[in-house]
Order: structure tokens, then C-alpha cells, then sequence
């Protein structure tokens, strides 16, 4: 079992910035995967980032050059930094952890963009 836990979540005006964080605990293995995915109200949820245990990293189209993705091996955390928020940014931010075919995932942070 993977238990994850993310922080970070709250309100900034258009333009701002918030830095999220996700750690996971229990039967933590290599290779994984970890990903920030958020859903807004009425909408599906989506994938926003993931990086690999060895760093290689992944973005959708709409958070490119805004959000970056990383992670601290050592403390089994992801980071994901989001500048230049926009109101369309806002949702709940959900932290996944992926291995092999297991998929886990944490209880989400709310982010909302709002002036």
C-alpha cells in the first residue's frame, strides 16, 4: 500500500503563484511514476504532469512553460510549481503514484485562481 498526502493548495489572484507537494508513504518502489492530475467542477479529470523516478517529465499542452514537475527520491515527495496561474487553472489537484499496473491516489488540494 501507498498512502499520499498533498499540501499547498489555496487562493491566489490571476498571475500568482503555488507550489504543491505530494508525500507518499508505505511500499514505495522503483521504477515509478508520480503526476499531479486536476479536475474542475463539471469537467473530467485531467492529467496536468508526471516525472519518472529517474526524472524524465511529461506536461499537457495547457501548463507548458507555467507548471514545472519535480521530485525528492530521498523523501518520496513531487513537487508541482505553478506560476502565471490563470483562473482556468483552478480544480482539485490530486497527487498519483503509478507502479507497474497500481495506481494510488491522494485526497486532493483545492487551487482556485480567483481575483
Amino acid at each position: 500500500q501507498v498512502q499520499l498526502v498533498e499540501s499547498g493548495g489555496g487562493l491566489v489572484q490571476p498571475g500568482g503563484s503555488l507550489r504543491l507537494s505530494c508525500v507518499a508513504s508505505g511500499s514505495i518502489f522503483s521504477p515509478n511514476v508520480m503526476g499531479w492530475y486536476r479536475q474542475a467542477p463539471g469537467k473530467q479529470r485531467e492529467l496536468v504532469a508526471t516525472i519518472t523516478a529517474g526524472g524524465t517529465t511529461y506536461y499537457t499542452e495547457s501548463v507548458k512553460g507555467r507548471f514545472t514537475i519535480s521530485r525528492d527520491n530521498a523523501k518520496n515527495t513531487a513537487y508541482l510549481q505553478m506560476n502565471s496561474l490563470k483562473p482556468e487553472d483552478t480544480a482539485v489537484y490530486s497527487c498519483n503514484y503509478r507502479r507497474d499496473s497500481t495506481t494510488y491516489w491522494g485526497q486532493g488540494t483545492q487551487v482556485t485562481v480567483s481575483s
